[in-house]
């Protein structure tokens, strides 16, 4: 267990435009905060409700420091992570004095801290309301919720009531606006799942209609997709306790990807635990970030940004990002006198599974192809060799191709790999990916990898011929910062990305496809 933290220092990052006050017209102002919870030493031991208040009081206490602190850099809204408040590893009977009462009321209807002698086991989300009435701030946060049924009730489990991991969104003025039950648990035996998946929204007067949802959540098309399609959310609000998992599933890696998708702003608060990998957190546009990722330190981290209301002139951007010269007759050419940007080549190749090939500086090559384990998945692989190439490299339905020149050739091994199959640890869903990944060493063995540092700049366009619509572009580099394509989109039925000279060392580049139908 990571060794407690009982004081945590007060720590900013102020990403605004403009310092203080409300946005400007179009705009608002958002906060997360990446907190270091202070949890109990023995979680599965039982506790009474006071001793259950009282170590949920000082990771309160912090909280109400940071609320302060954000409503003074001007946040209308500010975003706590999952499991902020309660901590986690808790088995179903130790979390119960931990947790809280919810009423089903109306939207906006009951204001715990203004009526706290309503409900009885109602102290933490009064507390939050508080925070929110006193610094007239939209405040979301995690707690955990309890909910008494019947035990003839189908469903109903054997102890008569139903345990949540559930989100909160608290308007300015306290009121309890909404309330998300985290529908896609992973390894959470203290909760129960709901029986239908919430669709959980709050409106504000600065931007319109905000969405939330949970950790685990975003991987799945229920309640994420569902919810911004059905009701055209730009908004989302995401408490997490995300464990990093790289080449493909860090935080502020995938938390971008999901915007950039999806074409919203996302609020992502994550936990601050580095021992357990725990650590991520940003406010997102599809076209800019401001995040935080820090394995090396502790205590918490407030982000305060100003940010459009609206997405759409990103749409706009991006669209006219993907204008590509038409190649003649359908024929493609690789100039070498040009940037790679100035031709986009989606050739005819005979697309084999497991095949692969390569060319490059004007005569054929054979790279091998291997298999090596990435995010617990059998890819295969195939070596970029060289200062410039092109790739191709298949498994069942899918192939992927690359088309890459590196600035300067350095000590690093990179490597192409394809998916295309149901991921089955730690939860069960199907992939399609593409990704060029920076391996852990010089042997074939070590792609796939956890790596954090690179080197290489590398001009590349990575496409697949994608059998599902839903496509999250990663793009990662040294010391897990972000870069962001220069084009990417839909052409001759493959999805791309390309990029012209990453900003840093080149960690990942991929095209991760979620084939919902499938899992």
């Amino acid at each position: 267990m990571v060794a407690l933290c009982w004081k945590l220092p007060i720590c900013f990052l102020l990403c605004q435009a403009a310092s203080g006050g409300a946005g400007r017209d179009g705009h608002y102002v958002a906060a997360v905060y990446e907190h270091e919870s202070i949890l109990s030493p023995a979680p599965a031991a039982p506790v009474q409700r006071r001793a259950a208040l009282e170590l949920m009081g000082r990771n309160l206490d912090i909280y109400e420091q940071q609320v302060l602190a954000a409503a003074r850099q001007g946040a209308q809204i500010i975003v706590f992570p999952e499991d902020g408040i309660h901590g986690f590893n808790f088995t179903r009977s130790s979390i119960y004095p931990y947790l809280d009462f919810i009423p089903n009321s109306q939207p906006g209807k009951w204001n715990p801290c203004r009526e706290p002698y309503l409900y009885n086991d109602t102290e933490v989300v009064q507390r939050l309301s508080c925070m929110a009435l006193q610094n007239k701030i939209f405040l979301v946060a995690n707690l955990g919720t309890k909910q008494p049924c019947e035990r003839r009730e189908p469903r109903c489990p054997p102890d008569g009531r139903f345990q949540f991991n559930t989100n909160v969104a608290l308007g300015a003025d306290g009121a309890l606006l909404a309330t998300y039950r985290k529908h896609n648990l992973y390894f959470e035996s203290a909760f129960d799942t709901p029986a239908r998946p919430d669709h959980a929204l709050f409106d504000t007067p600065f931007a319109g209609t905000f969405g939330m949802f949970t950790c685990f959540d975003i991987l799945f098309y229920e309640p994420a997709v569902s919810l911004i399609r059905q009701y055209n959310l730009k908004q989302i609000v995401y408490p997490t306790a995300w464990m990093n998992q790289l080449p493909l599933l860090s935080a502020v890696e995938f938390q971008q990807a999901f915007s950039t998708a999806f074409n919203v702003n996302i609020l992502a608060a994550n936990i601050h635990h580095p021992t357990l990998g725990m650590t991520g957190s940003g406010i997102y546009t599809p076209v800019k970030s401001f995040i935080y990722h820090n394995m090396e330190s502790y205590g918490g981290k407030l982000i305060v940004a100003e940010i459009p209301v609206t997405t759409a002139d990103y749409k706009t951007n991006l669209e006219s990002n993907e204008r590509f010269r038409e190649n003649l007759h359908g024929s493609c050419r690789t100039s070498t006198s040009t940037s790679l940007d100035d031709e986009v080549c989606f050739k005819e190749q005979e697309e084999t599974a497991g095949g692969v090939s390569e060319k490059g500086e004007g005569k054929e090559q054979s790279p091998p192809s291997f298999y090596a384990e990435m995010m617990y998945d059998n890819f295969t692989f195939v070596p970029l060799w060289g200062e410039k190439g092109e790739l191709q490299v298949c498994a069942n339905s899918l192939c992927c191709y690359l088309n890459y020149q590196k600035a300067v050739l350095t000590d690093e091994l990179y490597a192409l790999g394809v998916f295309d199959g149901l991921h089955t640890v730690h939860g069960t869903y199907y992939v399609q990916a593409c990704a060029l990944v920076k391996c852990g060493g010089l042997s074939f063995s070590t792609c796939g990898q956890e790596v954090t540092d690179a080197t290489a700049l590398i001009d590349f366009q990575l496409w697949g011929n994608m059998s599902t619509p839903y496509i999250f572009p990663l793009l990662l580099t040294s010391g897990i910062t972000l870069d962001f394509a220069d084009h990417m989109g839909w052409k001759n039925n493959h999805y791309f990305l390309s990029k012209n000279r990453t900003s840093a060392g080149l960690l990942t580049a991929a095209l991760y496809g979620r084939w919902y139908e499938k899992d």
